[in-house]
């Protein structure tokens, strides 16, 4: 039961239901049967946490805005669209709970995270892997850089 926000009365019926554009939820728009005055509702399925474990043991909720923060300071001045770095963490969120039960390594994150960005620039690629890896000097970057994996085809 939905609770009018107008009357407060517990009683309305569904005018029109559709998916949202992103299709995770369902959009409703409802009338209240007391007071008619019309709301919408959204409903959506409930997922199960999903736990990150840490490197030092700790466990954390997946907190996606981490990550997509990770990715725009990578991507610095490389001008590459913000929407391009949210598909990216939606696609990795899918991945991670269709393939992780409860809990994931931050490991399995950087190096799904690294895969990804790799095909999308290779300066965020070696930026991401630098605080990633925590480089700490110049010939940690040379041996990054020494063991990137070389892209096949022609400019």
């Amino acid at each position: 039961m939905v609770k009018c926000p107008y009357c407060g009365c517990l009683e309305s019926r569904v005018i029109d239901s559709r998916s949202t554009e992103e299709g995770s939820a369902i959009r409703r728009r409802r009338e209240c049967t007391i007071c008619e005055r019309r709301f919408t509702t959204y409903e959506k399925l409930e997922e199960s946490p999903l736990i990150v474990v840490k490197r030092d043991g700790n466990r954390q909720l997946f907190d996606r805005t981490k990550i997509l923060n990770g990715l725009i300071y990578a991507g610095g001045k490389q001008k590459i669209p913000l929407y391009v770095f949210e598909d990216l963490v939606d696609e990795l969120e899918r991945e991670l709970r269709n393939n992780f039960s409860q809990e994931v390594t931050s490991d399995e994150i950087g190096q799904r995270v690294l895969a990804k960005l790799y095909d999308i620039d290779e300066v965020a690629y070696v930026r991401f892997a630098s605080v990633y890896h925590k480089f700490e000097d110049v010939n940690d970057f040379k041996k990054a850089l020494a063991e990137m994996p070389q892209k096949t085809g022609t400019s």
